[in-house]
């Protein structure tokens, strides 16, 4: 039985970059309580350095693996080693801490509504998906 892929339009990264114009524009149009300052702007930094390398790190892993990164078309092995044995979801990981570093560095305390939402969205719409796909491909390992 071939198991069910959902099919999207949107794929994670549009959601992460539609996430960025979010943050930027609430940065511009309705900031709320500012939070600015040389800390804020190295831990904001901090965060989108490790996300990007989380994003690559485990993009690697899935190239070393011989595996599509998008989760819905050729699924040919299932990624464990590395960091997906910290966490099942590295690269959505990474795509969080890009957007949180993002909005601690533009000080605008509604931009901090945006990586929960972004978290929100994915689960929703692609994580549990993935993870049923991915228990029918590879039901003993999963």
């Amino acid at each position: 039985m071939e198991p069910t892929r959902p099919k999207r339009i949107v794929y994670p990264p549009m959601w992460l970059v539609l996430g960025l114009f979010a943050i930027f524009a609430l940065d511009k149009f309705l900031p709320g309580l500012r939070f600015t300052g040389l800390a804020g702007q190295l831990a904001g930094g901090a965060l989108i350095v490790a996300g990007l390398v989380l994003l690559v790190i485990a993009g690697g892993l899935f190239k070393q693996a011989d595996t599509d990164l998008v989760p819905v078309r050729e699924v040919r092995a299932l990624v464990t080693g590395g960091v997906y044995r910290f966490t099942r979801n590295p690269m959505y990981l990474g795509m969080v801490l890009v957007l949180l570093g993002t909005a601690v560095t533009v000080g605008a305390a509604t931009a901090l509504l945006v990586p929960p939402l972004f978290m929100l969205i994915i689960e929703m719409r692609f994580i549990r998906l993935e993870e049923a796909m991915l228990l029918q491909l590879f039901p003993q390992e999963f």
